[in-house]
């Protein structure tokens, strides 16, 4: 098939079944967003949300397009930008991932970092200070709505496709900016009510839940404030995971079923994990996996992984 431009290729990522991982007697699939041209599920935001803006006519051709990011957003963008001819400049945390920085630059991006201590508030804060001084487009993908309605126009139309005349009994993600679980939620709850909406969050921040904000290790999730597009009555069931458990899974996923996905796609499918194993015999489940562990080299994911040569 050819492509007129690397943007078509956004979306329609495959759902995989889970082999040896699942408990017995429960169905467990995967919806593998890696498999988007930039490897997250931050693809889909960035082109909902720029092509949204050009639709409405608020971004002018050329003009400076500026976003806080943990990365992923941040990279989706930059791949968006360079294929549609916009400078961006991201807006990041200095704790989170050296690679991230670098794809963001590879695509012709500039990187601005801001002190761990300002936690994401600060870095929302410096993004829109510097689209207010410089006349910059600020993509705001925490409260555009673009960012959950890109989800209800794309990934739960996907999952109603692939799941058509089939059980389909939980669906479980993460949160971050909360546009995948608002928008696919939505679309799900309306053609599918039967299916239960399980919303996962860091045990040291469990926001949804009333409690207060630590920092923790599943970059990506749960910033220090809830979202404007976060839907607070989008989920049926909330659980939590640390950040031990969130790392342990993704190494699991890797070793056992081939899945090659970041700490964030673990803790989530560790939430789902949790939901299985008190789920009824039959159930299926479906659990969306973000992103790459290649987003990961440089954190506590690869602690443990050596360049050495192996002894056998």
């Amino acid at each position: 098939m050819i492509h007129e431009n690397v943007l078509s290729l956004v979306g329609n990522t495959p759902i995989v079944k889970i082999n040896r991982l699942a408990p017995e007697g429960v169905h467990m699939y995967v919806k593998l967003e890696s498999q988007n041209p930039l490897a997250s599920v931050k693809d889909r935001l960035a082109l909902g949300i720029i092509e949204d803006a050009e639709r409405r006519g608020v971004l002018k051709p050329g003009q400076t397009i500026v976003e806080a990011t943990s990365g992923n957003t941040g990279i989706a963008l930059a791949m968006v930008c360079a294929s549609k001819g916009y400078p961006f400049v991201a807006v990041m945390i200095e704790t989170f991932s050296i690679e991230r920085r670098k794809i963001m630059k590879f695509l012709g991006a500039k990187v601005v970092l801001t002190p761990k201590e300002l936690k994401g508030t600060g870095m929302v804060q410096k993004a829109e200070e510097l689209a207010l001084k410089n006349g910059w487009f600020q993509t705001k993908q925490f409260a555009n709505p673009a960012n959950p309605a890109f989800h209800r126009q794309t990934t739960g139309p996907e999952i109603l496709r692939d799941f058509a005349g089939k059980r389909l009994d939980y669906f479980v993600s993460g949160w971050g900016t909360g546009g995948t679980i608002t928008g696919t939620s939505s679309i799900l709850r309306l053609a599918r009510p039967e299916v239960k909406i399980v919303a996962v969050e860091p045990s040291k921040a469990q926001l949804l839940a009333g409690g207060s904000f630590a920092p923790h290790a599943i970059q990506g999730w749960t910033p220090d404030f809830i979202p404007e597009v976060l839907d607070r009555n989008c989920f049926d069931e909330l659980v939590a995971v640390t950040d031990e458990e969130s790392i342990a899974t993704s190494k699991l996923l890797a070793q056992k079923e081939g899945l090659f996905v970041g700490i964030s796609s673990g803790a989530t499918f560790a939430g789902a994990l949790a939901v299985a194993q008190k789920a009824p015999k039959g159930s299926h489940i479906l659990v969306m996996l973000t992103d790459t562990a290649e987003r990961y080299l440089s954190t506590a994911l690869f602690a443990d992984i050596t360049a050495d040569g192996d002894v056998v």
